[in-house]
């Protein structure tokens, strides 16, 4: 015992020591290493930040400004960015906090900024700070050898004004056109000096990605890459034929619906090639207007891509896109699991919806239909005869639904649970979005809600409540959802 007595933390050896914090968070991890040099010294040994997970946003909304963060992401950055083997990234200009990623509800939609000239001059000063951030990340990690999985989104969709905020924009920052070549140059030498890169995401991070980048990926690379998501609702193709064609053992990809032509097809429907087994596509009808749906793959591409990989699984979310285009883009042979209807004013008919309901009713899985308007229209023919309760019926592999925008009679919701049942994993539905029908009412004894409440509870097997639903930016939960979808490929 008199042993033990004189034993403390400070006489462990480093090696147990760092093992210990090993168990620890990112964000507790920080924090310990400001109680002594000792501590901080092991808290900073590479074995402990193989991973990194982080969000840095900036200001406009009552949050702390976005260069306050930027010296923290650079102190990360020197610390880890030289062998850190997983980033994960994502660059919010105006939110105002630095913070390790989590699955806590997602930020609120944002207005977009009016033309108050005060207004607009700060969110030049996000703007600049995120390509501040961005040159500090690559500046970090251009020499990075040892990473596997790089995940990078720009959340700014909330710095467009008028129509789509582009790369040419960024003549108004001050040395913008100077920093966003320096940051496709490190972007390009770190493809280049990659050796084992199995994942690499790139979300609307504006100017980043261009053409001619992946045909500096290191041959090496290019063939341990499993996973590649390029999204950017701007320009036209990211990656040519030609150097996709080098990712032979690419298993899941993620584009604009835009960017997957007949050409593409074809390519990922060679016999040479790993079957692809997911797909993750945006369809942005703001960006139709720049990027059409002509060349883009047919009925008969799909047939050809889906003999070749027999077990791919589509995510489509489609965002303010028109039922007529809608209906060109849903083929009979798309294998669609994931599907995410998203609008701010864009109606979904009751066609669509049996047309969707018709085509992929042994391959849908998830289906999200959501509309951010105080209108709530009905889609139903009539009270009796709701398309969402023929989806639920018709779908048998139904396994997530959640509605907001649109009217749900409650005696259809309390239908949709029988239907499914315990199957059913995820039913959210907004408070907003269900209305009771007056008739049967009358019949009824007690709270309305509250019997709706008791009855989907005893359809689904489980507790169940409306929920108090607050919409995610559609680009921030496609990122997120196709991380979810893709991992593991």
């Amino acid at each position: 015992m008199a042993l033990c007595e004189g034993i403390g933390a400070m006489a462990l050896p480093s090696e147990l020591i760092v093992h210990i914090f090993s168990f620890l968070s990112d964000r507790d991890k920080l924090r310990a290493s400001s109680v002594c040099s000792r501590w901080r010294e092991c808290l900073f040994y590479p074995a402990l930040w193989t991973e990194l997970k982080l969000r840095v946003g900036g200001g406009c909304n009552g949050g702390g400004s976005t260069s306050e963060e930027t010296p923290k992401l650079e102190f990360l950055m020197r610390k880890f960015g030289s062998f850190v083997r997983e980033l994960q990234l994502e660059l919010a200009p105006v939110e105002g906090y630095l913070s390790p990623l989590s699955n806590d509800p997602s930020p609120p939609r944002m207005d977009q900024p009016d033309g108050d000239p005060q207004l607009s001059e700060r969110w030049r000063d996000a703007m600049a700070t995120y390509l501040d951030q961005v040159l500090c990340v690559f500046s970090s990690t251009r020499n990075n050898r040892n990473l596997r999985k790089l995940s990078l989104y720009g959340d700014t969709c909330v710095l467009q004004q008028e129509g789509l905020l582009d790369s040419s924009n960024l003549h108004q920052i001050h040395q913008g056109d100077k920093k966003i070549n320096e940051i496709q140059q490190l972007f390009m030498e770190l493809l280049s000096n990659s050796r084992q890169l199995r994942w690499l995401s790139c979300s609307f991070m504006l100017g980043l990605v261009t053409p001619c980048s992946f045909a500096c990926l290191s041959n090496p690379s290019a063939e341990t890459l499993r996973h590649l998501s390029l999204l950017d609702h701007q320009l036209g193709p990211l990656i040519s034929p030609s150097e996709l064609s080098r990712l032979s053992n690419l298993r899941s990809l993620a584009l604009d619906f835009s960017d997957l032509t007949s050409e593409l097809c074809a390519l990922l429907a060679s016999p040479r090639r790993i079957p692809l087994h997911r797909l993750s596509l945006l369809l942005n009808g703001a960006a139709l207007e720049f990027k059409p749906l002509e060349g883009t793959a047919t009925e008969e591409d799909w047939k050809s891509l889906i003999r070749s990989s027999t077990n791919l699984r589509v995510y489509l979310m489609a965002l303010e896109v028109d039922s007529s285009e809608l209906l060109r883009v849903l083929k009979p042979s798309l294998p669609l699991e994931r599907l995410h209807l998203d609008s701010y004013s864009t109606l979904v008919t009751d066609g669509t919806l049996e047309l969707i309901t018709q085509q992929y009713k042994k391959t849908l899985t998830h289906f999200l239909l959501l509309r951010d308007d105080p209108d709530f229209p009905d889609l139903s023919i009539n009270r009796n005869e709701d398309p969402l309760v023929l989806l639920a019926w018709r779908c048998t592999q139904l396994a997530v639904l959640v509605i907001h925008g649109y009217t749900i009679w409650s005696h259809n919701l309390v239908a949709i649970s029988r239907l499914r049942g315990s199957s059913l994993r995820v039913l959210t539905v907004s408070e907003e979005s269900i209305d009771f029908d007056p008739d049967q009412s009358v019949c009824m004894e007690g709270d309305p809600v509250h019997n709706l409440v008791k009855e989907v509870s005893l359809g689904l097997g489980r507790g169940w409540h409306p929920s108090s639903l607050v919409l995610s930016e559609p680009t921030q939960h496609f990122h997120r959802e196709l991380l979810a979808f893709s991992m593991g490929m």
